[in-house]
């Protein structure tokens, strides 16, 4: 008699939060082509603006205010804070410059270097021991790039500044004691001020497109929305899942705007980028296989 085996509820609820979470990221660049013909300052401004207060209401809404509030209380520590602000503004701005410019590919590129990227920070600030294999890969997407440039005789500028903000993100991140939605909104609110003024100079300069056309108008304040909701599924994920689920998971977001790039955008993928993609894959593939044969090793000890 063959018995079915039971399957845990809690973690079909977090791959089900995990993939909501990663689908609407990787669909991120079909939300921001709606924004065409509005500077991608100006629509960061108002992605922060409108994040910020949303998360207002719904931090109210959640009770998770006193997290938030021993935060606040400790000025000592918002200076880390704001750097990882300063960080993930950086990275969100030059997404949005990657989709307005028809660059998604090279977008879907950084964030397939995300993770060789945080494992060489991870070896060169915090001094960690590598595996073999991760070394390995880290050495195929260094010369990937290698490659892109002298064939090409351009770096994937934006690639490699979309991975080292998000890395460097991630790294300073991991030293702050929030959680992602509470950390989110005290990053926002420490920009808050900044985007206020900048909203202010762009109206008075005339050159605000807020307000103006409704439909656009929405879609703005719509952005901070988006920015909230794939991390409120990430978080219940997260709560969930083992990390190396999560890290297999993550792959879906780059893959999905990869295929944006390709199939919708129309963006052509020359012989030597996909050679650098190939490259790259191979590189995540000896990662994920390395972190997944190194995980009953940690479990045990």
């Amino acid at each position: 008699m063959h018995s079915t085996p039971v399957r845990d509820p809690q973690a079909v609820k977090g791959v089900t939060f995990g993939l909501t979470a990663y689908v609407m990221w990787g669909c991120f660049p079909l939300f921001f082509a709606l924004f065409e013909g509005i500077p991608a300052f100006e629509v960061l401004i108002h992605r922060i603006l409108w994040s910020c207060l949303f998360l207002v209401g719904l931090i109210t809404l959640l009770k998770r205010w006193t997290p938030v509030i021993s935060a606040l209380k400790q000025p000592r520590r918002l200076g880390r804070v704001l750097l990882c602000a300063l960080l993930i503004a950086f990275n969100w701005g030059l997404y949005i410059y990657a989709v307005e410019s028809k660059q998604v590919l090279q977008a879907s590129l950084g964030y397939f270097l995300t993770p060789l990227i945080n494992v060489a920070l991870g070896m060169l600030v915090l001094r960690e021991v590598m595996e073999r294999l991760q070394l390995v890969a880290l050495g195929l997407a260094s010369l990937a790039i290698v490659i892109q440039f002298a064939m090409l005789g351009e770096l994937p500028w934006i690639s490699l500044l979309l991975a080292l903000s998000f890395g460097s993100y991630g790294l300073f991140r991991k030293q702050v004691p929030l959680d992602g939605l509470s950390g989110l909104f005290v990053e926002t609110l420490l920009l808050f001020p900044l985007a206020l003024l900048a909203i202010t100079w762009l109206g008075w300069q005339g050159e605000s497109h807020f307000l103006h056309d409704t439909p656009m108008s929405a879609l703005l304040i719509a952005s901070g929305v988006a920015t909230a909701l794939p991390l409120l599924a990430f978080a219940g994920a997260a709560r969930r899942l083992r990390l190396s689920t999560l890290g297999f998971l993550m792959y879906i977001n780059p893959t999905i705007q990869f295929l944006i790039a390709l199939f919708i955008f129309g963006e052509s993928l020359g012989v030597i980028q996909l050679a650098t993609f190939i490259m790259i894959w191979l590189g995540l593939a000896l990662y994920s296989w390395s972190s997944w044969q190194s995980r009953p090793r940690q479990a045990v000890a």
